[in-house]
């Protein structure tokens, strides 16, 4: 879902800058397992260098093994790992680290590229505000992809769909480990602060489009936006909400579906 998702014409661009470097370094935040690394190396040259940063060394144990699996050849299996996939070499180091404590350490010195998928609308706007700086001074090309900016259509609807999502929306907003986060107001505060910076930024949309060939992520999705709605305590505050509407709603069977993310990809001056 998410590969499919991105934005085609910010993964032009990147290719387009990026692709005919003979090598590249990156510094991927908030990694994962490794996910966002697997969708944007084709669009890389043919010697690169990533380096996977996550607080979850379980996440990070993962990503070594998706790797292994993913690579058409594994050249040597230690710290780091390098693989072969289509024509490339991808040095990849994990490094376990606290992103809210030192985020100047995780960037490193200069990568050519920094980059995140699915993260930046966990952080606070002020920490958005420090990510943009640390960025532009290593004048780095800066990637985020998935961002989620707000946007949800169900299908079929509920009268309760707006209200849900205003209450789901107050739960994006608050502390996720990095300050009260920005939830969908990420990718606006992102643009902004490094347009400040002097960045060119180019932004796209790269929503998840859910069809009945998705009827278990649908399910997934509806479950987990009813709990966090659950878990913030705004049920009662919301007059459009009580707890028969929210049951109501989660079991309300969804056949199709739009959750918003927005891409970014920013140039240094």
């Amino acid at each position: 879902m998410d590969h499919r998702s991105r934005s085609g014409d910010l993964s032009s661009a990147l290719a387009a800058r990026l692709g005919a470097r003979a090598e590249v370094s990156v510094v991927d935040l908030g990694a994962g397992t490794g996910s966002n690394l697997r969708a944007t190396a084709p669009l890389l040259g043919p010697e690169q260098r990533w380096t996977l940063v996550d607080h979850d060394g379980a996440h990070l144990a993962a990503a070594r093994a998706a790797l292994t699996r993913w690579a058409e050849t594994t050249v040597e299996d230690g710290d780091p790992l390098v693989v072969e996939k289509a024509g490339r070499r991808i040095t990849v180091s994990f490094q376990r680290a606290d992103l809210a404590a030192d985020l100047p350490a995780a960037l490193g010195r200069a990568p050519d590229l920094v980059t995140a998928s699915a993260f930046l609308d966990l952080v606070s706007p002020e920490r958005i505000v420090h990510f943009a700086a640390q960025v532009a001074a290593r004048r780095a090309v800066c990637y985020v992809a998935l961002t989620y900016n707000g946007v949800q259509r169900w299908s079929p609807g509920h009268p309760a769909d707006s209200a849900m999502a205003a209450a789901f929306h107050r739960h994006q907003r608050t502390d996720k480990g990095f300050g009260a986060a920005a939830g969908p107001a990420a990718p606006q505060h992102l643009a902004e602060q490094l347009r400040r910076q002097g960045y060119e930024v180019l932004e796209g949309d790269s929503p998840w489009v859910l069809g009945a060939a998705d009827a278990a992520l649908l399910e997934e999705l509806q479950s987990g936006f009813a709990q966090a709605v659950s878990d913030v305590g705004t049920l009662d505050a919301l007059d459009a909400l009580d707890a028969r509407t929210l049951d109501a709603w989660s079991r309300l069977r969804r056949t199709g579906g739009v959750v918003g993310h927005t891409d970014l990809l920013a140039f240094p001056p």
